[in-house]
């Protein structure tokens, strides 16, 4: 059987996936490594039992008579730099871009850069510490001089996993583009304070995203990719299969809306309310709004746990009750759209008014859905014809069934692709490896509201 091997590496769970020439998975392993920490005692991933676990598990498929392996490809989360000296080899931890950042060092940079909003509508990057990843290479080299200067690649994330199978050292869009403020989006070249800082001999030279290399391994002759940044892989299927302008709500503990299709430049207000762009492996600008949605549901659906003395998974039992909504959304009278609140309104509304679990639960998510639609609202446009929602809410009927009443004019699916970002990852290289024509209509399943 021809396969494709996609390693797809997330902050908890590291998973390896073989596709056929159709899509469908046919090998799967998930893995999860304790973490270490780095010299300051943060934790962060240990970059040594991922590179001897990937490494391994390419000879092992090598070896399975029932696979006929063509192709590898990566995606992983981004904002993370890997260190190499001139060997090739490891010399810094994978830092955590959770580290906090220093607050005079952001300060400083910051001010010699034209300040945090000049900056962060040219790099549409939102001041986010480590999360900017190319500040990770800047407090390298202002807080660790001597490590900085043994540093011969700093390699995305996602290129250093390609170069433990390729051995070369290549930079991808995808990972350039998402929040590093490296990238000036308005002139589509590196930010003068990469060269200035003298960061951009560091970095690799861009390879492009849907091009692969030619390798081999014990005498395997294999085409590699160059990987790819997470959230810009699991926007692939939807690129790949969809023409018209839509909307793509990916949700997990964020609730981050995708639009492909927006071409307007940030507006300093976007980036105040979590807006940023990310860059899709066509080396397009794609415009997206952070909604930290899943987080509170979470909080929430504990405390509602807790107060009616259930199971704290038992919303999902709930079916979605329009009775209900008619009852409570006319009182909600919290109409902000700060969109950069932490929390909803039911933060503060009191559980005793609730008489069953399943009325205080259509209120959390009237709520929620309040501070969805004012962020959905900051990128969609007017030419969106569809609206898509993938992940953890694409579940809830009564997440799901308010949408489609918020855009009675818009198409509203909820869909499911088995394992997104790692399909993206292959599909984005797909006439590289595979004869096959791209079968779109059984990549994505749809259920309209």
């Amino acid at each position: 059987m021809t396969v494709i091997a996609i390693f797809d590496i997330g902050k908890t769970n590291k998973k390896f996936f073989l596709f056929d020439e159709q899509y469908q998975i046919v090998f799967e392993q998930l893995q999860q490594f304790p973490e270490t920490l780095d010299e300051d005692g943060f934790p962060c991933d240990d970059v040594q039992a991922l590179t001897s676990w990937i490494r391994q598990s390419i000879l092992d498929i090598l070896a399975m008579e029932a696979f006929d392996l063509k192709a590898i490809n990566f995606s992983a989360y981004g904002a993370s730099f890997v260190h190499l000296d001139a060997a090739g080899n490891v010399i810094a931890p994978l830092y955590n871009y959770l580290k906090p950042f220093a607050e005079t060092l952001k300060e400083g940079f910051y001010h010699k850069y034209g300040g945090e909003e000049i900056f962060s509508v040219k790099t549409a990057s939102p001041v986010l510490g480590n999360l900017n990843s190319g500040l990770q290479i800047y407090r390298l080299k202002n807080e660790k001089p001597e490590l900085f200067t043994q540093v011969k690649h700093s390699l995305h994330f996602p290129q250093y996993l390609s170069y433990l199978v390729s051995g070369r050292f290549f930079s991808d869009i995808t990972s350039i583009g998402c929040h590093t403020a490296l990238w000036n989006f308005q002139e589509y070249r590196y930010h003068d304070w990469v060269h200035q800082e003298g960061i951009g001999e560091k970095l690799a030279p861009i390879h492009p995203s849907n091009q692969m290399m030619n390798i081999n391994i014990n005498d395997k002759p294999l085409l590699c990719g160059t990987g790819l940044h997470d959230s810009s892989a699991a926007l692939i299927p939807y690129l790949a299969s969809f023409q018209e302008p839509f909307v793509l709500i990916s949700t997990g503990t964020w609730c981050i809306t995708l639009n492909p299709f927006n071409k307007h430049n940030l507006t300093p207000n976007e980036l105040k309310e979590d807006c940023l762009c990310y860059i899709d492996y066509h080396g397009n600008p794609v415009k997206a709004a952070r909604l930290f949605a899943g987080n509170e549901h979470e909080i929430q659906t504990k405390k509602l746990a807790v107060h009616f003395s259930v199971a704290n998974d038992y919303y999902k039992t709930v079916a979605y009750q329009p009775e209900i909504i008619a009852q409570f959304q006319p009182n909600n009278t919290n109409t902000t759209n700060q969109v950069g609140l932490k929390v909803s309104s039911f933060e503060e509304r009191d559980l005793s008014t609730y008489p069953t679990y399943e009325e205080a639960y259509h209120q959390l998510i009237i709520d929620i859905m309040q501070m969805q639609v004012a962020s959905t609202n900051l990128v969609i446009e007017g030419s969106t014809k569809k609206l898509f929602v993938d992940g953890g809410f694409s579940k809830n009927p009564i997440y799901m069934n308010l949408l489609a009443e918020a855009y009675p004019t818009k198409e509203v699916y909820s869909t499911y692709v088995a394992q997104a970002t790692a399909i993206g990852a292959a599909i984005a290289v797909h006439k590289q490896w595979n004869g096959e024509t791209l079968p779109v209509d059984k990549i994505i399943q749809l259920k309209r509201y």
